[in-house]
């Protein structure tokens, strides 16, 4: 997951910075409301973690003007306020789940993935593109320059998730979690899926799309987008 964390308890937010970049996935962090909407507005996360009470614009200010443009991002709202009414405060000014702190950070997990989920089934499916390169989800056709590419399932699954974020760099962890749950093999299984996309993908007259970012994990990408 690529998600937005808005809190302005610097113990809190550094928490679960760590604990999502230890799960795998990428977080970026927001101390205020406006700030946080800034950057709700100008990047594409899959979920938002956002505070009830901030500096400069509280929750429901933020998701009130997120909601007002246009953006359907999944929120979970966290406070330490539980009665019906601030709950049903938030879910008027477009929240999508509420969670009371203190809370247990594996059920933070799970709630946003669930979000994540919904929000995917929701989404209409749309022809992914990076460069010249198209993927049809609906028909899992894959073409680049108008050359039809045939892929096993996992490769098929790896372009997928790697054109989802491109030109993100998405960490091997979150590759090896998305396609084989909690229970991955080792990484050379994950390397020799990822070659035979490469292979598949990268010609030798054609600029490299496919790129390792050592260390880290892979980026789908034109060359000047990296």
């Amino acid at each position: 997951m690529y998600l937005l964390i808005i809190e302005d308890n610097p113990d809190l937010a550094g928490n679960l910075s760590d604990f999502f970049d230890a799960r795998g996935h990428r977080a970026d962090l927001a101390q205020n409301g406006l700030a946080g909407l800034s950057f709700a507005l100008e990047h594409d996360y899959d979920v938002m973690v956002l505070d009830l009470m901030l500096p400069g614009m509280n929750g429901l200010e933020v998701c009130r003007r997120l909601r007002d443009a246009g953006r359907d991002l999944p929120v979970l709202m966290l406070t330490a306020r539980d009665t019906l009414s601030d709950k049903l405060a938030g879910f008027e000014h477009g929240a999508d789940d509420y969670l009371i702190k203190p809370f247990a950070l594996p059920e933070l997990e799970a709630r946003l993935t669930a979000l994540v989920r919904r929000a995917k089934r929701a989404m209409p499916r749309t022809l992914l593109r990076v460069g010249n390169l198209t993927f049809d989800p609906d028909r899992l056709r894959v073409e680049r320059a108008g050359r039809r590419i045939e892929l096993a399932p996992i490769p098929l699954r790896i372009l997928q998730l790697l054109m989802q974020r491109a030109p993100g760099v998405v960490r091997r962890e979150e590759i090896a979690r998305e396609i084989w749950g909690e229970n991955p093999p080792d990484s050379d299984a994950l390397r020799a899926h990822v070659h035979a996309l490469r292979s598949a993908l990268d010609r030798e007259e054609e600029p490299p799309l496919l790129h390792t970012i050592r260390g880290i994990g892979y980026q789908l990408a034109e060359p000047d987008d990296r």
